[in-house]
C-alpha cells in the first residue's frame, strides 16, 4: 500500500480546477397556463438549463415551490431557447453574465401590451 502522502499528492486525488460550468448550459423561456390561487393564468419564465427537457422540469418544480401547482395542474404549451442577452430575468442574467459582457451588454426588447 503506498504512503498517506503518495496518495494525498497524486493527480487522481486532486480537485478539479476546470469545470465546465455554463458552457452547457441555455437560456429557455417557458410559457404555459397554471392555477394561481383560485385562477387559471398564463405565465412565462425565462430560466436557464441544459436542454428543454431540463427546462420543463425546472419549471414544475418552480411552479411547484412557489404557487403549489402540482405537475398535473401546470399545462406547458411552449420551451424555446432565447438568446440571454433579450431576457429580464436576475437568474438568466446571472448566470450569462460573461457571454452577455463579452456579447456588447443585454438587448433591450419593448413588451407588447
Amino acid at each position: 500500500m503506498p504512503a498517506r502522502s503518495a496518495l494525498i499528492n497524486s493527480p487522481a486525488a486532486a480537485f478539479k480546477t476546470d469545470w465546465p460550468v455554463g458552457a452547457l448550459m441555455k437560456a429557455f423561456r417557458v410559457s404555459g397556463i397554471a392555477p394561481f390561487g383560485k385562477h387559471r393564468q398564463a405565465f412565462s419564465i425565462d430560466l436557464p438549463a441544459e436542454d428543454a427537457g431540463d427546462a420543463e422540469h425546472r419549471a414544475y418544480s418552480i411552479l411547484g415551490s412557489k404557487h403549489r401547482a402540482t405537475r398535473r395542474s401546470v399545462d406547458i404549451q411552449s420551451i424555446q431557447e432565447i438568446d440571454p442577452r433579450t431576457s429580464q430575468e436576475p437568474t438568466v442574467l446571472h448566470h450569462f453574465r460573461d457571454q452577455i459582457a463579452a456579447a456588447g451588454g443585454p438587448v433591450v426588447v419593448a413588451e407588447e401590451e
